[in-house]
Order: C-alpha cells, then structure tokens, then sequence
C-alpha cells in the first residue's frame, strides 16, 4: 500500500495485454523508490494469467500512475507510480480495494501507507515478516533424526502427500492452508520450481512423509538496493517449511532447513528470505536460531470496528 486525483471510478475489470505490461512496470518503477516491491509476485502471475482483477488508474502514454490489484479472497495490493503521489490517488485505491476485498496490504509498511490508513479509519490486523540471513551458511553437521530420511520431491508421486501434510502444518494459515491440487499444479509449471530444491523428509523404513522444505530462487531480488544478491541478481527464499504437527520427532524443522539452506548456498546464491507470521513465535526462534533476521514488516490493514 503506497499512497499518495481524488474519486475514481471503481470499475474493476481483468487485466488487459496491454495492462499487464503497466502493472509489471509501475510495481519496478514503485520498488526502485521504496525498496520494497507493493506488489508481489504471485500477484502478478495472476493478473498475467487474468484470474486477479484490476482498477487501473491511467498515467501518462503506455503507464499507469496507480493500481489495485483483487486476487481471490486476499486483501489487495495497491500502488501509486512515484510522479504521482501526494495527489489523494493512493487514498482513493485503497478506499475501492478496502471496499472490494475488506482489506489491503502494506508491504514495507512504509510511512505512507500509515498515513493513508490513519485517514481511512484502518487498523493493521496481521503483520508478517520478511527475515534473511546471508548465505552460504556454515559448515555445521545437523544430523537426520533416527528413523527419518531426507529425499527430494518426485513430481507425479508426491503430490497427494505433501498436501495432506501440508493442510495439517498450515490449517490456520490463511493462504497457505488452502492450497489444492490445482493451486500446486499451477506451481509446478512456473519457470522457478525445480523439484531438486524441494526437500521432504520421509519416515526410514517406510516412506511416510513427515515435513517438507520447499526452496525457490527468485532470479531478482526486487525493491532491495543492497550487494546481498547472487549470480544476476538472484535471491533464495524459503518457500514453505512445514512439518506434520504428529511427527513426534524433535528438531525436524532445524533439519529440513538446513538442508535447503545448504542447496541454495551451493547454488551460488549469497541471501535467502523467507516470510513468517510475526505471532509464530515458535517459527520466528526457529529461523533465529537458524541466523535470520527481520528485513521487511509487512502489515494487512483493515477497517477499524464500526467503520465501513
């Protein structure tokens, strides 16, 4: 949520070829300012795919000066191009996505985007933290518990499994708990999975899966202006960590995270990010233990008790 044109037309509507390109554009041009990108990326491939909605706000010849973006039941994401701020523009794309979704997001949760949600009446209602630790991460021997073993994901095999746990891990999680097969399928075929990033740890004998450490690598790490980079820009992330809360066995999380955290490091990467709930105290000490820090808050606001 950036804010800044006052009372736009809130006709919402799927991104057009055109669009697509604006909306990539205008997210670049705000993250070069504000070092953090207000649009995610999963974000993007929905609107690229046309399942997100728009409310575009048009700019100068070919851009935008701001955007709200709806996808599914999520809080929105808004932007305003940085020439066209302190105008009210971002105030009234929130006011239409906070009408919309009942909520927007604030990536950075930057200045602006207080002042913005003072003015509305919104308070933030959930806060989640993007940490990071340089890489590569040292030489320390994290052995696999008795009885466990460490394999990588078998696409065409692993599927139904990992979901299964995965519903289990993340069953108040508000995203990641409802993801389908569908939604993972989908996954799969962006450009980034590479299943050789994607660690299960699996009972041994037997093969029941126990907990999962699914990496990425982002090839830029976008609204960031410091060396911490890898090769062209790139940055790992710790996608999903999770572990089935009936695994029973002790220090799995630690093991799996290292494990991907040894594979991104090998790949030449020099930082990985992840994103945790800021009141999963138990997956905050974990990743501290592990030498992260808190880079990024990001906060979802929404409209105060008896206000629409």
């Amino acid at each position: 949520m950036n804010g800044g044109q006052p009372a736009i037309s809130a006709d919402w509507s799927s991104a057009e070829s055109g669009n697509v390109h604006q909306v990539r554009e205008i997210t670049d041009r705000a993250a070069g300012v504000d070092h953090v990108a207000p649009i995610s990326d999963h974000v993007l491939d929905a609107v690229r795919a046309g399942t997100a909605q728009i409310l575009a706000v048009p700019g100068g010849p070919g851009r935008l000066a701001g955007v709200a973006v709806a996808h599914d039941r999520d809080p929105a994401e808004v932007t305003v191009d940085p020439a066209a701020r302190r105008r009210g523009l971002g105030t009234e794309l929130v006011r239409a996505a906070v009408d919309r979704q009942g909520a927007v997001w604030a990536y950075g949760d930057l200045p602006a985007a207080h002042t913005v949600a003072a003015r509305l009446g919104l308070r933030p209602t959930r806060v989640l933290l993007q940490m990071r630790r340089p890489l590569p991460i040292d030489a320390v021997d994290v052995a696999e518990p008795p009885g466990v073993r460490i394999r990588t994901f078998q696409p065409g095999r692993d599927e139904n499994a990992f979901l299964r746990v995965n519903a289990r891990a993340f069953a108040t999680h508000p995203e990641q708990g409802r993801l389908d097969l569908v939604g993972l399928r989908e996954e799969m075929a962006q450009d980034w999975f590479d299943p050789s990033g994607f660690f299960l740890a699996v009972t041994d004998p037997g093969a029941e899966l126990l907990g999962f450490h699914w990496t990425k690598v982002h090839p830029q790490d976008r609204g960031s202006d410091g060396p911490d980079a890898g090769p062209s820009g790139a940055i790992g992330e710790i996608y999903v960590l999770g572990v089935d809360p009936d695994a029973g066995v002790r220090g799995l999380g630690t093991v799996l995270a290292h494990a991907g955290l040894r594979h991104l490091g090998e790949r030449g990467l020099r930082t990985v990010m992840l994103y945790v709930e800021q009141d999963n105290v138990r997956a905050v000490r974990l990743y501290e233990r592990s030498g992260f820090t808190v880079h990024l808050t990001n906060v979802v606001y929404r409209p105060a008790a008896g206000r629409s």
